[in-house]
């Protein structure tokens, strides 16, 4: 019989008694963003999400609702940004609410690996405990989901990254039917070969003064039309279940960690 708490499905009552054996919340963290002609704009809500809820499965922690919209920086169709100033209050506040209402552990899950949201999450993290020193006894984590699987961590030094073959063989193992492998194009080599080498490549910057304290403004890349920076090809479910695997496992160990030193 499954362990799992997703607050999703429960009541007031169950989210009370649950809290008396559980202190541990997860807070998954996605953002619509694109992910090639293959796979839907919800893939890192997905993948942040299902992880989540397989720990959850072998720990009994507590998943709260995923965050959906964060910041991704592209602009092809479908992508909705917020700016991650807006997205690290958001978080913060979140974080408030959980608190008050007595979880002691806040594990933020990431399933978005855009430099500007990974730096406006731990920015969260850091600032929620700054501003609010009376709080004691509580402790929040930032887990960039991948970190936790090493296969996952393979795809790094194979230059395989956003929409790639981890990432589709995430999805082909949670929802297969969303993916379409007919679909799968990449962009020109030359563009490939640029996102490849630098994920943050994806960016054109300019300067209209050429000094070191003018801030460039920075668009994407016109060139830019598919935006997958990895390599689907021998992706499979089998791969995806493997990561997921090892991401709950860890994830689990960690929730058992954290609520041993409450």
């Amino acid at each position: 019989m499954s362990k799992a708490r997703i607050m999703y499905n429960m009541t007031v009552e169950e989210v009370r008694e649950g809290l008396k054996e559980m202190k541990t919340v997860f807070l998954p963290i996605g953002v619509v963003e694109q992910h090639g002609y293959h796979m839907p704009l919800s893939v890192d809500i997905h993948n942040a999400y299902e992880i989540s809820k397989m720990a959850s499965e072998r720990c009994g922690c507590f998943v709260a609702p995923p965050v959906h919209y964060s910041f991704s920086g592209g602009s092809l169709p479908g992508t909705i940004n917020i700016p991650p100033q807006l997205f690290s209050m958001v978080v913060m506040e979140i974080c408030h609410s959980l608190v008050v209402q007595g979880f002691k552990n806040i594990a933020i899950i990431l399933g978005h690996g855009g430099t500007e949201n990974v730096r406006a999450s731990f920015d969260a993290a850091e600032n929620f405990q700054r501003l609010n020193p009376d709080v004691s006894g509580v402790t929040i984590s930032v887990v960039p989901f991948w970190e936790f699987s090493p296969t996952y961590m393979k795809s790094f030094e194979e230059g395989d990254f956003h929409a790639g073959k981890y990432e589709t063989s995430l999805m082909l193992y949670w929802k297969p039917e969303l993916v379409k492998m007919e679909k799968a194009r990449l962009d020109s080599p030359e563009i490939v070969k640029m996102m490849r080498t630098d994920q943050d490549a994806f960016l054109v910057k300019t300067k209209a003064v050429d000094h070191k304290y003018v801030i460039p403004k920075m668009v994407q890349h016109p060139a830019i039309e598919v935006g997958v920076m990895g390599n689907f090809e021998g992706a499979s479910a089998e791969l995806g279940k493997k990561i997921a695997e090892e991401c709950a496992d860890s994830l689990a160990n960690m929730v058992w960690q954290l609520e041993g030193n409450k």
